[in-house]
């Protein structure tokens, strides 16, 4: 086997490949003498074909193989002799007007990773912003919880609804006088002020008594889920049927257990463990980026230039799919037009730095277990449909591509956390808003890393499950309308929030 390299320009490498004739044939013989007796022919004993038979049979799927196999020791080689570490799977051509029985000559061409100096990782200094949970929003939380669980009751004759009142009703929404699909409802329950129903809705019965009839005008958004609904001007005849008041909440023992606790102090206890994750990981966010921000300050190294590209599609991707889901697609596709450029150059500093994390943990023994490995294929798995899920670990295993794009995140997540402990932290106690303006300010300046293995082809993998399709114009979530009117309420369509600007700028784990 003959190997030139014909091209040595940055990180790109290309090189001619000769793989002689007699090297091909001589594996076809190999497999010739291998499946020779399992060959069954007419007028032959079993295992007892002639050689040139089976050549004669199987010759071009024998040939096939051998060429296959052939190149792929053939990249192995170029590979260990050149001490290469391919960025990208090798692009091979092979010459054309190649014909069984001649050498065959391929072009490769491949980018290589850059080669790194060893970072070092003495001298670095983090400020670590603790915010502490309070009495007061351990409090709040267990109000928000006996919020959802409001009981009401009759309220005294003649009242008037308030915010916070709840209202039972019968309605007909009409257009232009006509009642439209979806649009009746009967016993409806409605909490005044939650915000469940159409802008205007609640609004207009506030103040109204159990008895009373009244007709509303609304103006129904226009980005209301039903399209012969967008935007239109609607009336609705009401009927109310009941007015009725919430009852105290009562943080007690009785509350918890009716949440299937033991007391208020257990579920005061959970509510601050959660409050104390939460807080937790926005500190991790915040001491990340301090990290990652070092570290860029500290390296600047050539990356390769399809693994940038193909970070960068992903960025792209995923700005480009909000922006068409803004209240105008147009305005915010010119929006991130014209910071592409920032975009490709976050997408670069993600590459470097996802290098570098790599590099790092290399250096210093940090490894993901096959017990981590396993759980993690286990984990990725359960998106799929049950049927593919088996495919889909079968595919993992047998591919070490697909395995180190899953393994990458738990990868960064693991060198991050050895790197604080070998940092000089310094703690600071701060408020939650503080925290808050600390990560947004990360946001508006350098983007984190999306580290990487090696490479950020993705794999291709099982289908996944189908997505529910959307409901019908006037159907509603339950947490959406009252449950009575489920099918029927108009109920308020969810806001998008407006994306922070660079919002794909904020971590990311490593390739997905």
């Amino acid at each position: 086997m003959q190997i030139v390299e014909t091209s040595n320009e940055g990180l790109k490498r290309a090189y001619s490949v000769t793989i002689p004739a007699a090297d091909i044939a001589a594996k076809i013989e190999g497999e010739v003498k291998k499946i020779a007796p399992q060959v069954r022919m007419p007028g032959f004993r079993a295992g007892k074909v002639p050689a040139n038979l089976v050549r004669k049979l199987h010759g071009p799927a024998l040939h096939q193989e051998a060429l296959q196999t052939s190149i792929r020791e053939a990249l192995d080689k170029l590979v260990a002799d050149h001490g290469l570490r391919p960025a990208t799977q090798p692009a091979v051509e092979l010459a054309e007007g190649y014909d069984q029985g001649a050498d065959a000559l391929l072009t490769v061409s491949l980018e290589v990773l850059p080669v790194i100096e060893t970072p070092s990782i003495e001298g670095i200094k983090l400020e670590k912003l603790i915010v502490p949970v309070t009495d007061e929003q351990v409090e709040e939380a267990v109000a928000r919880i006996g919020q959802g669980q409001k009981t009401f009751s009759d309220a005294e004759e003649g009242a008037a609804a308030r915010d916070g009142d709840q209202i039972v009703i019968d309605f007909v929404g009409k257009l232009d006088g006509v009642a439209f699909d979806g649009g009746t409802a009967e016993d409806a329950p409605l909490e005044l002020g939650a915000g469940r129903f159409i802008p205007g809705f609640e609004e207009q019965l506030v103040g109204v008594k159990a008895g009373e009839e009244k007709t509303i005008t609304v103006t129904f958004p226009a980005d209301y889920p039903a399209e012969h609904l967008k935007g239109q001007d609607a009336t609705f005849d009401i009927t109310v049927k009941a007015v009725k008041v919430s009852g105290e909440f009562v943080a007690n023992d009785e509350f918890a257990k009716a949440l299937g606790l033991e007391s208020i102090e257990q579920l005061r206890g959970l509510l601050r463990g959660q409050l104390e994750q939460e807080t937790a990981g926005l500190t991790r966010t915040q001491m990340k980026r301090q990290l990652l921000d070092t570290l860029a300050a500290g390296h600047d190294f050539a990356v390769p230039p399809s693994m940038v590209e193909a970070e960068f599609e992903q960025i792209w991707q995923q700005l480009t799919q909000e922006a068409g889901q803004e209240e105008n697609p147009e305005e915010a596709l010119k929006e991130i037009e014209a910071e592409k450029d920032d975009y490709r150059r976050i997408a670069e500093r993600r590459v470097r730095l996802g290098l570098l994390l790599s590099e790092i943990g290399q250096a210093n023994g940090v490894t993901i277990t096959n017990q981590e490995m396993e759980m993690l294929i286990r984990q990725a798995a359960q998106q799929y449909r049950e049927q593919d899920r088996q495919r889909f670990v079968e595919y993992i295993r047998s591919e070490p591509l697909a395995a180190a794009q899953l393994r990458a995140p738990l990868y960064e997540d693991k060198v991050v956390d050895f790197l604080f402990d070998k940092a000089e932290v310094v703690e600071r106690e701060v408020t939650s808003d503080e925290l808050q303006a600390a990560i947004e300010a990360d946001e508006e300046g350098n983007s984190p890393a999306k580290a990487s293995e090696t490479v950020t082809e993705e794999a291709p993998a099982p289908k996944k499950k189908a997505a529910p399709k959307k409901k019908a114009a006037a159907e509603a979530p339950a947490d959406e309308a009252p449950a009575a009117a489920a099918d029927e309420a108009p109920a308020a369509p969810k806001k998008k929030a407006a994306p922070k600007k660079k919002a794909v700028a904020e971590d990311a784990a490593p390739s997905e």
